[in-house]
C-alpha cells in the first residue's frame, strides 16, 4: 500500500453494488451502535458490553466494550468505517485523497476532519481517541501521528490493516481475503458483526465472479499481460508491482502483471522497460480530481501517444487500454470495483473467449 512518492489519489465514481453496498447494509449490530449511512437499516442485538480481542499487523488488541472514540488516519480507513455504519463511533478522520462518494456523503459529514491532510501526533491527541486505524503503518511515525508503541503507552490501540503486513498472516492469504479479514476484525471489536459478514460475502462473491473471467481466458504462454499505470512522477512512469493488489486482480481475472518480478508496490520503471515487455493491454489508474500535470487518464494517454518507443507498442497503437479510478487499485472497500472493471474489459478487448 505504500507509494515511491506520496500522491493525493483522485476519483469519480459511480460504485458498484457489490463493491461499496452501505446503501443496501446495517450498521453497528449493538443496541448502542451506529446510525448506518443515510437509507440504511440497522439491526440491534443485546446492547451487553463484551470483551473482544483480535491481532493486528503482530499486535494483540483487547476492548472491554466497542470503542466509542475512533480517528481514521486515512480515507481507505474512514470508508471502511463508514461502509459498517460506525460514523457515530467516529472522533475524527484525516487524510482525505478524494471525494467522498456520495453513498457516504451524509455519514461523513457527522465526522470532525481532524487534518486535510495527514495528522500529527497534536492533532490526533486533541480528538482523544480510544482507538486508531489506518491503511498502512507509514502512518503511525514520530513525525505523523506518532508511533504504535507511542500510542500504546498512552492507552490507545492501532489497527493496521492487514494489507500492510502480509507477513503476520498465514503465507499465500491473498491481498483480497486479507481486506476481507479486516472488515471481519473490525465488525468483532465494534459488534457490527452482521454487517461486517454482509459486506464480506457481497465482496467475496463479487471476486469469484471476475474470476470466472480465467476459465474462459487462454493459459499459460498465451495469457494476456497487462501493466498498471498509476501515476507519471517528473516524467518517469510508476507501475504495479509483484506485490500490489492489481498483481491479485491479474491472478483473479486471467491475466499476468508483466511486472510481477519486482518486490515492490508501486515501483519506478523506465517506458523503455514497458516497452521491452510489451503488454497485450495497459490499465490507467485516472487521477483527474487531483489536478497535477499529467494526473488524469487522457493526459497519460497522451504521454503514450507521443512517446517515441511507447507509442509503437500494440497496445498503444491499437487503443488496448483500460481505464479506473485510481484510488481503487490501492485496498479499500472499492477494490472490487475496479476488479470488475478490468474483467469486463478483458471481454471487451477480446481476451475472453
Amino acid at each position: 500500500m505504500r507509494h515511491p512518492v506520496r500522491l493525493g489519489i483522485a476519483l469519480t465514481l459511480a460504485l458498484a453494488a457489490a463493491g461499496c453496498s452501505a446503501a443496501a447494509g446495517g450498521g453497528s449490530d449493538d443496541a448502542g451502535g451506529s446510525t448506518a449511512p443515510s437509507g440504511t437499516n440497522t439491526t440491534a442485538g443485546s446492547g451487553a458490553a463484551k470483551a473482544v480481542s483480535v491481532t493486528s499487523c503482530g499486535r494483540e488488541l483487547s476492548f472491554s466494550g466497542p470503542p466509542k472514540r475512533t480517528v481514521a488516519l486515512d480515507q481507505t480507513s474512514t470508508e471502511t468505517l463508514l461502509e459498517l455504519g460506525l460514523q457515530d463511533r467516529m472522533a475524527g478522520t484525516a487524510n482525505l485523497k478524494t471525494k467522498i462518494p456520495a453513498v457516504y456523503e451524509a455519514a461523513y459529514a457527522t465526522v470532525p476532519v481532524i487534518a486535510p491532510k495527514i495528522a500529527t501526533g497534536e492533532q490526533l491527541r486533541a480528538a482523544t481517541p480510544d482507538f486508531v486505524v489506518a491503511g498502512s503503518t507509514d502512518l503511525y511515525t514520530e513525525d505523523r501521528a506518532g508511533s504504535r508503541e507511542e500510542l500504546e503507552a498512552l492507552k490507545v490501540p492501532t489497527f493496521v490493516s492487514a494489507v500492510d503486513c502480509p507477513e503476520h498472516n498465514p503465507p499465500g492469504t491473498t491481498p483480497f481475503e486479507l481486506l476481507f479479514s479486516d472488515y471481519e476484525n473490525l465488525g468483532k471489536l465494534f459488534g457490527a458483526e452482521k454487517r461486517a459478514a454482509e459486506l464480506t460475502a457481497d465482496q467475496r462473491a463479487a471476486v469469484a465472479g471476475a474470476g470466472r473471467n480465467a476459465a474462459k481466458v487462454p493459459g499459460g504462454a498465451d495469457r494476456p499481460t497487462v501493466v498498471y499505470l498509476y501515476s507519471v512522477f517528473n516524467g518517469m512512469p510508476y507501475v504495479a508491482g509483484g506485490t500490489s493488489l492489481p498483481s491479485e486482480m491479474s491472478r483473479i481475472v486471467g491475466a499476468k502483471n508483466v511486472f510481477d518480478d519486482v518486490a515492490e508496490d508501486w515501483p519506478e520503471v523506465s517506458w523503455e522497460e514497458v516497452a521491452r515487455r510489451n503488454p497485450d493491454f495497459i490499465v490507467i489508474g485516472d487521477l483527474s480530481e487531483r489536478g497535477r500535470p499529467g494526473d488524469s487518464a487522457a493526459e497519460k494517454r497522451a504521454t503514450m501517444t507521443g512517446h517515441p518507443v511507447i507509442s509503437r507498442l500494440p497496445a498503444v497503437r491499437d487503443d488496448k487500454i483500460l481505464e479506473v479510478p485510481g484510488i481503487e487499485l490501492d485496498p479499500s472497500v472499492r477494490s472490487v470495483h475496479a476488479l470488475g472493471l478490468i474483467a469486463q474489459g478483458m471481454k471487451d478487448l477480446g481476451h475472453v473467449r
